[in-house]
């Protein structure tokens, strides 16, 4: 008789000073086991299962990989090109007029900077996206760059009286670029662009599917209040310019949360992104529906309005997520530069609470928190480590610190596979 096999060890157990599991208190000493591409354990100490390779990182610190829950792939060619202004209209207005100049969104000099940009996010620990689309580009890079996306089709038309068929062609448009990796949902773009009956068209397509899920710029300057507030101001002046404008068109009255809660297009599986000018009322009303919350700071302060009010924001309770916003609009595309921006936004706020939004925050909110986000058994090991100084005591709050790309690896991406089926 023969005897029997025995399975010897497996996976790759991976070593730190620390680990970061984002749902519990950091581990000193700890490890990570990975087997086929998952997280089979973590914990501290020399308790750890066998493995068929062990590495151990030393001085570093393991953590989720980062979620980007907001940014513009599209924009990527426009980096340095936009510089920061103190007049959001102005500044829109310059980038729209760059944004003309090109007429082919396949141009070279588009797609290029595209794949480069999704290769940044990578180096600096991003392992999932939420990308604003327009022109339809990001979805096949994205997916040949293997990196998991929900990719929001940008959607706009304040003059547009039946949406339906509108929504009905972009989804059309949209549906054949899906892939396992990206999914593609419709979005409006902000109150000031968009509206009423588009808003509800979109509204009922979204909370048709199976797991609802859009974006919306919302409350990012105070032109916008005005506008829905009283129905004037430079919004409305340029709305007018542009041709576009209603003179039937009635303000709503109140703030552009409100207005959104009341149409249900802000609700569950909604990503209100910016929020920098929304009052105390509107933060507990979209706490209280269950959106989430996308802060861009460093954007916000670049197109002139103003840092968000992050303390509120963590005060309120609405659930949080991190965004770069688009290469026009910010340096890079790190997500620990947003976090260091945020610490010193709200320095009081805990530690953890910053680094959550930033991986468990971003997945729940692109309805990916069931394979990242976390370090937790059955996840898939989107892993990074950050090189720490020696002796560090308090490892969240040094990734708070500004982390640069060179100090980031990439552990395990297994699990994503590029290319569309």
């Amino acid at each position: 008789m023969s005897a029997p096999v025995t399975a010897g060890p497996s996976g790759r157990l991976l070593r730190a000073a620390w680990v970061c599991p984002i749902d519990q208190p950091p581990l000193r000493d700890g490890w990570v086991h990975v087997v086929d591409g998952r997280i089979a354990a973590v914990g501290a100490g020399h308790d750890a299962p066998a493995a068929a390779e062990v590495e151990d990182l030393g001085a570093a610190v393991i953590l989720p990989g980062l979620v980007n829950a907001h940014t513009h792939l599209e924009l990527s060619w426009l980096r340095g090109q936009v510089p920061p202004s103190g007049d959001f209209l102005a500044w829109v207005g310059q980038l729209m007029a760059l944004r003309t100049s090109f007429e082919r969104s396949d141009d070279p000099a588009v797609m290029t900077p595209v794949a480069d940009a999704v290769a940044e996010m990578r180096a600096s620990g991003t392992v999932a996206v939420g990308d604003i689309a327009n022109a339809l580009v990001t979805p096949a890079v994205l997916a040949d760059a293997g990196m998991p996306a929900v990719v929001f089709h940008e959607l706009m038309g304040f003059g547009v009286t039946d949406g339906a068929p509108v929504v009905a062609r972009a989804v059309a448009r949209h549906a054949p670029l899906e892939s396992r990796q990206v999914r593609i949902v419709p979005a409006p773009h902000a109150p000031f662009s968009v509206s009423e009956a588009l808003f509800t068209a979109i509204r009922d397509v979204v909370r048709a599917a199976p797991r609802p899920l859009t974006s919306v710029h919302v409350g990012e300057s105070p032109a916008e209040v005005e506008l829905l507030r009283s129905g004037q101001g430079p919004w409305r002046e340029r709305l007018a310019a542009l041709g576009v404008w209603r003179d039937e068109w009635q303000a709503p009255g109140r703030g552009p949360a409100d207005y959104l809660c009341d149409l249900g297009v802000i609700a569950a599986g909604t990503l209100v992104v910016h929020g920098v000018q929304l009052t105390d009322a509107e933060l507990a009303r979209l706490a209280a529906t269950d959106a989430t919350l996308v802060t861009c700071p460093r954007s916000n302060v670049w197109v002139g309005v103003g840092a968000p009010p992050l303390a509120r924001f963590l005060a309120s309770g609405v659930r949080l997520a991190v965004g770069t916003d688009s290469l026009a609009s910010a340096p890079d595309l790190n997500l620990f530069a947003e976090l260091q921006a945020m610490r010193d936004l709200a320095p009081d706020a805990p530690a953890r609470r910053l680094l959550a939004a930033a991986t468990l925050g971003g997945a729940e909110a692109l309805g990916l928190d069931a394979e990242l986000g976390t370090i937790a058994p059955g996840k898939r090991a989107a892993l990074i480590a950050v090189t720490l100084p020696a002796g560090v005591a308090d490892p969240e709050a040094a990734l708070l610190g500004g982390i640069a790309p060179a100090a980031v690896r990439v552990l395990e991406m297994a699990g994503y596979h590029g290319g569309r089926p």
